[in-house]
């Protein structure tokens, strides 16, 4: 052996170990020199000893760490990314082990108590290659050729796949290594001190953190892919200048950050679904993404129901009364049933000349209508469209791409298609676009089947194991991800949660509701309901149905299609059934209502046919029927909804029809109207029980109530005819009896007021009536008079704000509990100034179960009658006694409590599944602390448990090994978060993710500094963070819980309906995990 060989030794890091040979040769009072292009304080830890012994330690970082001009490319591949090589310091991902044992507290406060004694570290700030290595001066030269990385993987403490050398020389060879170290030190130029950025970056790791900024590093954690996705396309154009807008500046800071949401959902996905709770300002939301879109020059249209035209119509022109008038916002406005028409007017439109193909933005409201989605096949061959159908190849797939954004406060039921066909207009129906964004392992049509395959095996479990939590299991990833992606769903809880109740107020309370049950007349027990029920059961009701009655030899005359949509025996069909419909509802809602119709609609009509069947019985010739003009304000927002009154009737010849059998229908008919119409004939305004009763209601509020002197309360009816009549009497009532004055709305003309206003128009009236929330001062400065009774039908029950109200009265119960919540929407909003509402509900003198069960029969009764159009001839489908189930519980609830519409639905609310709030909260957060991004891993902070929550401890961690059953459950996967109490049993399943960070965010809000008194307590107990033991555990027992549950989810996944990956065998345990933070919950010692 020469004598270069006697200075030379080979470490392989197996049998010879780099850490123990420097162990040797760092002794006390020694200088040593680095450059690496990592340095970790687990290296630290392993050498501490010595290290604390030598004098000094020069550290050089041979690629750009922590440098402020970060180079724009990293040009060598194989080189380590400046994040990982910063992060570093905390730990590699092979010593994930140490990191578990969650003592990097304490170490960060060691390493950087020697840093500042002892280390100096520089780095390049060029993309140079320099040399790395060791070099040792303890009175001899001692020299490492190779060191890439300082830590425990390079002194050999952890396990190499492959073998790697270096060699440690002393003098004379070791001389000549590291020989430009010292030039490179002096060089200022090219390498710059950053010893402070080290020891700043060590301190963030010791330091005590607020519980606040831990949840927001968590949060930067589970959405860091979601902000590396960001495409600065698909944000809001900031040159766009619709902050500036005025109804920007109007918005609350949840309305804002769903409108930017919204927008970034268009540009990516081309559509979404805004369905926030009602009262949140879905309109205003929706109307500041349309002036997005309009400064960037787009067309735009607006579909909605015809009753809800106002809503959209108030904010188009430039009136004194118009908050928000933009002269760019240019839309039109058109109503769901136009897309049934091929010509005429609407909204001042020729449907004829009309360009459908080049919208750029269609906004549908009650997008819910759209839910059934397109004519079958069959049907399009036949020349039959739908709506749906009409909407997706006129306006969606034609000319311009066109983004849909809609609203619905009830966008899915209990059956998952509801979304999905909504959905589908976004993406033309062609599932492979959206599955291209998306990125999920299967496509929305699978994804879609697969949930409705959850749902429907969770309903048939018994009641009590019919839970939101039971059903999140059972739901895949993938639907979470599309849910997630494409809607945006906030609920009151989470406003409450997530933004500054000070900033935009909170919401009233509600009491309980009043109930009234009056009967029809006050003195007349022989004018019963039951009776009424009895009589109009007897009803034929085929006036509405001539064409039942034409000679097959002459039905191809008449069955010409208007419309492309319905034949006439097919609109005629749904026309009768309706007006059936329609004379229950009306008898409901007022005497006078039931009145108009019966009288005035119906039996004028059998009258007048009669008078025209009769003569030609006599004399013959020839003879065409009058046809009757319904007017859809005889029917309420929903009814009148409808394809039925689209389409020009064909006069139908009497020659052509067996006359007689119908005439004798008629007479029938006729004969049973007479007797209705003598019955209700007999009930005066004295003897109306209900008005009278509504009268009472009136005396009472006003003399006493609610909130101090606040006399305002709504009166809602589904019936102009209602409103009608009771302005008529209550406006003359209130203003004699107590000087208040009353108005109407109803309908496209159905304004009246008695305060004499020079407009009578729908906003003035409501500026009156709600002067605080429609900022009446700014408008009319010189007026305080103002309007404290509001009698409406639901043409407002939807888009308004009139929270100076306290009372809302339904004076009639419609047969959709979603209307009745909708309707108390306009006083139940956040910011109202009342600390009480007050709902009351008019209910018809029946038992609840006769009602219910009188709708159900009058449907099925006109199903089995005759054959419509599409050949549906079956009796109340399982769905629609599902629904009618569904609608007599939600009644039952309403007359005990005033419920939240993501309550209503049995099962689940898309509410419980978005993680939308949490991205929008980081961002704004971002915004304002942007280094959030350079905090290291394995953060701790200390929180007080919540009331009803245990001590222990919630651990954020990673699967690294990226092979897990899990990831079908768990939607923020690869990311998991558990919560285990100090036994280490799990809080909150896998599935329940949402609940958890909802939990997290309710026990971390508004602590933004540490909390003293839980840090002492958490310190002391574990000796400032040195004895882990009892939280180590914790996170093995959060680690076995994982792998227990995954192992699972896998047996269940053999027996499920899908795929089974048996590749993918599942977790092994901790190796597989890596901390990003935990919290330690504490409960506060007496």
């Amino acid at each position: 052996m020469n004598r270069f060989q006697e200075n030379k030794m080979e470490i392989d890091n197996r049998t010879i170990k780099l850490g123990e040979e420097l162990k040797k040769e760092l002794k006390t009072g020694c200088k040593v020199k680095m450059a690496a292009a990592t340095f970790s304080m687990f290296a630290y830890q392993s050498l501490k000893e010595e290290l604390e012994q030598i004098e000094e330690l020069k550290f050089i970082f041979i690629s750009p760490t922590f440098t402020t001009d970060e180079l724009a490319k990293e040009y060598r591949e194989y080189a380590i990314p400046k994040k990982k090589r910063e992060s570093s310091i905390f730990g590699a991902e092979y010593e994930l082990k140490l990191m578990n044992e969650l003592t990097q507290k304490a170490l960060a406060r060691e390493c950087a108590d020697w840093v500042r004694r002892k280390v100096q570290f520089k780095s390049i700030n060029v993309d140079e290659e320099i040399d790395n290595g060791i070099q040792i001066d303890n009175g001899q030269i001692v020299s490492v050729d190779k060191l890439k990385n300082f830590d425990r993987k390079e002194l050999g403490y952890e396990n190499s796949l492959f073998k790697s050398s270096r060699n440690l020389y002393h003098q004379p060879q070791s001389l000549t290594y590291l020989q430009n170290f010292e030039s490179y030190w002096e060089d200022d130029e090219h390498f710059r001190d950053v010893t402070e950025e080290v020891l700043e970056n060590l301190t963030l790791a010791h330091k005590e953190h607020s519980p606040k900024f831990l949840y927001y590093v968590m949060l930067y954690h589970i959405f860091s892919e979601f902000l590396e996705d960001i495409n600065q396309d698909q944000l809001p154009n900031e040159h766009v200048q619709y902050k500036q807008t005025k109804i920007w500046n109007m918005l609350y800071d949840f309305q804002k950050d769903a409108v930017k949401s919204l927008i970034a959902k268009l540009e990516r996905y081309n559509g979404c679904i805004l369905a926030d709770s009602v009262g949140l300002g879905k309109t205003f939301t929706a109307l500041a993404v349309m002036t997005y879109y309009a400064y960037r020059g787009k067309r735009i249209l607006v579909l909605c129901p015809k009753k809800l035209e106002h809503n959209w119509n108030m904010y188009r022109h430039d009136y004194v009364n118009n908050p928000i008038y933009d002269r760019y916002l240019q839309y039109d406005v058109l109503y769901h049933t136009d897309l049934s028409r091929d010509k005429g007017e609407s909204n001042g439109i020729d449907l004829a000349l009309n360009r459908w193909d080049t919208y750029d933005l269609v906004v549908i409201d009650e997008s819910h209508n759209f839910r059934n989605g397109g004519s079958s096949d069959a049907d399009l061959e036949d020349g039959r469209e739908n709506r749906y159908s009409r909407l997706m190849n006129r306006i969606i797939k034609s000319g311009v791409p066109t983004k849909v954004l809609m609203l619905s406060a009830t966008p899915v039921n209990n059956r998952f298609n509801d979304l999905k066909n909504q959905l589908a207009l976004a993406y033309e129906g062609n599932a492979a676009q959206l599955d291209a964004k998306l990125e999920t392992k299967s496509s929305i049509n699978d994804i879609f089947r697969m949930a409705q395959l959850a749902y429907n095996q969770w309903a048939e479990l018994p009641v009590q194991e019919r839970t939101t939590a039971a059903l999140l299991e059972k739901l895949d990833f993938d639907f979470f991800k599309v849910l997630d992606s494409v809607t945006i769903a906030r609920s009151r809880k989470h406003i409450r949660q997530f933004y500054d109740r000070k900033a935009i107020g909170d919401f009233p309370e509600r009491l309980k509701p009043r109930n009234y049950y009056p009967d029809l007349t006050v003195s007349r027990s022989d004018i019963s309901y039951k009776r009424i029920y009895q009589l109009l059961d007897q009803l034929s009701l085929t006036i509405y149905q001539p064409s039942s009655h034409i000679y097959p030899s002459k039905r191809a005359l008449y069955d010409k299609e208007e419309g492309k949509g319905l034949t006439q025996l097919g609109r005629e069909t749904g026309i009768k059934q309706l007006m059936m419909i329609n004379l229950l509802k009306r008898l409901e809602s007022s005497v006078e209502a039931f009145r108009y119709t019966l009288v005035e609609v119906v039996k004028d009509y059998v009258d007048k046919t009669l008078q025209q069947i009769n003569p030609y019985q006599t004399a013959g010739g020839s003879a065409t029927l009058e046809t009757q003009v319904l007017s859809d304000d005889d029917f309420d927002i929903e009814d009148s909804n409808t394809d039925f009154f689209v389409g020009k009737k064909i006069p139908i010849r009497l020659e052509d029809m067996d006359y007689l059998s119908w005439k004798r229908e008629l007479e029938k008919d006729q004969a049973v109207l007479a007797q209705l119409k003598d019955l209700i004939g007999q009930i005066s305004v004295q003897e109306d029980q209900k008005l009278q009763t509504l009268l009472q209601l009136i005396d009472e509020k006003v003399q006493n109530p609610i909130n101090p002197g606040n006399q305002k309360l709504i009166i809602f009816s589904a019936f102009a005819t209602t409103t009608d009549y009771l302005y008529k009497y209550i406006s003359k009532y209130a203003l004699e009896k107590y000087g208040l004055h009353t108005a109407q709305i109803s309908g496209s003309k159905g304004f009246k007021c008695n305060l004499p206003l020079e407009n009578k128009e729908l906003n003035t009236l409501l500026t009156y009536f709600s002067p605080k929330s429609k900022n009446k001062k700014a408008i009319f400065p010189d007026d305080d008079r103002e309007i404290d009774i509001l009698i409406a039908t639901d043409v407002i029950s939807e888009g308004q704000n009139l929270q100076d109200a306290d009372t809302m009265v339904n004076y009639d119960i419609h047969w959709n509990p979603v209307r009745i919540v909708q309707r108390f929407g306009r006083v139940d909003r956040i910011g109202s100034q009342n600390k009480f509402i007050q709902l009351a509900n008019f209910w018809p003198n029946i038992e609840l179960d006769s009602y219910i069960d009188l709708k159900a029969r009058v449907e099925s009764r006109m199903k089995i009658s005759v054959l419509t159009s599409t050949a549906d001839d079956n009796v109340l489908s399982n769905e629609e006694i599902e629904e009618n189930n569904y609608r007599k519980k939600q009644l039952e609830r309403l007359q005990s409590e005033v419920v939240d519409l993501e309550e209503m639905n049995e099962g689940i609310s898309i509410m419980d599944l978005g993680l939308e709030d949490f991205r929008m909260d980081l961002l704004a957060y971002l915004e304002q602390h942007p280094k959030l991004a350079d905090m290291p891993q394995g953060l701790q902070a200390v929180v007080e448990a919540g009331e009803e929550e245990p001590a222990g401890a919630i651990f954020l961690l990673k699967n690294i090994a990226n092979k897990t059953n899990l990831s079908k459950k768990n939607r923020l996967h690869p990311y998991y978060l558990v919560y285990v109490d100090s036994q280490g049993k799990t809080v909150y399943s896998v599935a329940d993710t949402k609940a958890l960070l909802e939990h997290i965010r309710y026990i971390t809000k508004g602590k933004d500094r540490p909390e003293t008194v839980l840090v002492d307590q958490y310190n002391q107990a574990t000796n400032d963070g040195v004895n882990m033991a009892h939280y180590s555990s914790l996170l093995q027992s959060s680690l076995d819980s994982l792998v227990e549950s995954d192992e699972t989810s896998f047996i269940d996944s053999l027996f499920a309906t899908g795929v089974t990956d048996f590749l993918n065998t599942g977790l092994e345990g901790s190796d597989d995990f890596e901390l990003l933070a935990f919290f330690t919950v504490l409960k506060k010692e007496d």
